[in-house]
């Protein structure tokens, strides 16, 4: 099982969302969630700037109980966050918080009656087998970040896709595509494979998008894998280009689907 904090912080909120709405139990939640990334503890984060951060929790609590201490404290949502520089996708600070985020790659917000808290993954590794996921907390910001609709995220996406694609297919010799690529790119024809990162309770769309969303980011996976050699500057340039909006568009398209647990139904 590899280390993902992307994947690891989206199963954290898709979940928790649903267990916050009452769609499934907290066991059930935390079990998906440790199915998918090992076995999570929680614990507050000291930083130089503030050596006795002031959130209420215990210094190392499992999971399911520093949820369970979370949801008494009045805890009503959770909201996902996907940070990459120059983008602080989902934060709102504070400084010591963003940076936390954008050094992991994701980040967690929960909603708390008069503030909110912030959870950031690492991989937990001790001895030669104990591998799993701590989620460092820290005060964050309460306000509520600029980031896309789900509606909007659709649209951004699907428009990514579509130029993304165009500029793989003519920068690389289609017949020169490594297989796993070429089979990624199939799978974006069928919208139902591979399942989806969401859990209960989500509407329809944000199941859809998430389930694109996923399936595309595979595909900047690989495509920056590819071998550039034989490629002119411009066509390197332009597969750049093509990889970095596409990675936007998805990291938006996730957090907009995690985050739509309780927009009102059409």
């Amino acid at each position: 099982m590899s280390y993902n904090g992307a994947d690891t912080a989206t199963a954290l909120v898709a979940w928790g969302n649903a267990w916050l709405s009452g769609h499934v139990g907290l066991d059930e939640a935390v079990d998906a969630v440790e199915n998918a990334s090992g076995p999570q503890i929680l614990g507050t984060a000291p930083t130089a700037a503030d050596p006795t951060p002031s959130v209420a929790l215990l210094d190392e609590v499992t999971l399911r109980r520093g949820l369970g201490d979370l949801r008494v404290a009045g805890m009503t949502a959770f909201r996902l966050a996907l940070p990459a520089p120059g983008d602080p996708l989902g934060l709102t600070g504070p400084p010591a918080f963003n940076r936390a985020a954008l050094d992991a790659g994701a980040a967690v917000i929960v909603s708390l009656p008069d503030r909110a808290l912030g959870l950031v993954p690492v991989e937990d590794r001790r001895g030669s087998s104990y591998v799993g996921v701590r989620w460092n907390a820290q005060d964050a910001a309460p306000g509520l970040p600029d980031v896309p609709s789900l509606a909007e995220a659709d649209r951004q996406l699907t428009l990514a896709m579509r130029d993304a694609t165009e500029a793989l297919l003519t920068v690389d010799d289609v017949s020169g595509i490594p297989p796993e690529i070429a089979d990624a790119l199939a799978d974006l024809r069928d919208p139902g494979r591979n399942g989806h990162p969401l859990a209960p309770g989500y509407p329809q769309r944000a199941h859809r998008v998430a389930a694109l969303a996923g399936r595309l980011a595979v595909v900047v996976e690989l495509a920056r894998r590819l071998d550039a050699h034989g490629l002119t500057a411009d066509q390197m340039h332009r597969r750049g280009d093509a990889l970095r909006l596409l990675d936007g568009a998805v990291r938006r398209a996730l957090v907009a689907a995690c985050n739509s647990a309780f927009d009102p139904v059409p």
